[in-house]
C-alpha cells in the first residue's frame, strides 16, 4: 500500500531521461518504490521486464510475470513491480535461463548485459561510508543500500576494519552478503565510471589528484582504457571492479 501523500506513478515527461519509455503517447509511468536505489539512478522492475528486457508487451503482462515469483533481483524473489533496479543489480528469470546484470552504460546510463549463471549470485558493491555501531563493530554502508557489519574482536583496536576504506569495493555473494574479495581504490586498479559524461567507460586508474577531507570525492581521476585513450572524471563517479581486469562480466 502506498503511504498517504505518496504517488505510485509519475508523469512520463518527468521520468529520468534514461528510462526507455514512450514519453508522449501516454501520460503516466510507474514510479519506483522507496528502496535501495534513488529514482534518478534506477528503474522500476516493471519497466525492466517490459521495456528493457522485452519479456512483456503490456504492464499487465509484466505484472503477471513479476507476481508469479519468476523474477529474482540479487537472488531474492521480488513481487513488487515498483521495486527499483540499479547499478550492478542482477535480474534473473531462472525458468528461462536468463541472467543479466545492470551496469553503467555509455549514452544510456543504465542498461543490462547478459552474464553466465555462475555469476548470478555475485555482485560488486562500493563502500559509501563506514560507522561504528553497538559493541564497537564496524558497519559498512554500500552504494546499493546494503549494510554489512564487520565484527571486531577488540573495539579499542579494530584491526579487522581498518583495511576497509570509503570508495573501496567489495565482491560479495548475494543474497547472503558474504564478502568474497576486497578491492582497494588505488592506482593501477580497474574501474568503471558510474556517472557523468564518461559513464560506462572502463579503464585502469593511472593518476588520482586526491583532495583532503570532504572534498575527496571531487578529486580528479585519470583512467586509461583498453585502446590507450586517457580520460578524466571525479572520484565519486568511479567504482573499482578489479585488480588487472574486472572480476565480473561488465560488457556484452
Amino acid at each position: 500500500m502506498a503511504k498517504m501523500g505518496e504517488s505510485r506513478h509519475l508523469k512520463r515527461l518527468a521520468a529520468p531521461w534514461f528510462w526507455p519509455i514512450l514519453r508522449k503517447e501516454y501520460k503516466w509511468v510507474v514510479k519506483p518504490s522507496p528502496g535501495p536505489h534513488p529514482i534518478n539512478r534506477s528503474m522500476p522492475l516493471l519497466t525492466v521486464i517490459r521495456d528493457v528486457l522485452g519479456y512483456a508487451k503490456t504492464a499487465k503482462e509484466a505484472k503477471y510475470i513479476i507476481y508469479s515469483g519468476k523474477v529474482l533481483v540479487d537472488g531474492v524473489v521480488r513481487k513488487d513491480y515498483r521495486f527499483p533496479v540499479g547499478i550492478m543489480d542482477v535480474v534473473a528469470i531462472p525458468e528461462i535461463e536468463l541472467y543479466t546484470r545492470f551496469i553503467p552504460y555509455p549514452t544510456k546510463y543504465l542498461w543490462f548485459t547478459k552474464i553466465p549463471k555462475e555469476e548470478a549470485n555475485l555482485k560488486i558493491v562500493r563502500i559509501e561510508d563506514k560507522v561504528t555501531v553497538k559493541g564497537g563493530h564496524i558497519q559498512l554502508n554500500l552504494l546499493d543500500g546494503r549494510n554489512i557489519v564487520i565484527r571486531v574482536k577488540d573495539p579499542k583496536q579494530p584491526a579487522e576494519a581498518t583495511n576497509f576504506a570509503t570508495l573501496d569495493s567489495l565482491l560479495i555473494e548475494v543474497p547472503s552478503q558474504q564478502i568474497i574479495q576486497h578491492i582497494k581504490l588505488d592506482i593501477g586498479k580497474i574501474a568503471i565510471v558510474i556517472d557523468g559524461k564518461n559513464v560506462g567507460r572502463i579503464g585502469k586508474i593511472v593518476n588520482m589528484d586526491v583532495k583532503p577531507g570532504l572534498k575527496r570525492r571531487r578529486s580528479v581521476v585519470t583512467l586509461e582504457d583498453m585502446q590507450g585513450h586517457r580520460f578524466q572524471t571525479i572520484l565519486d563517479y568511479i567504482m573499482v571492479v578489479g585488480d588487472e581486469k574486472p572480476l565480473l562480466t561488465l560488457v556484452s
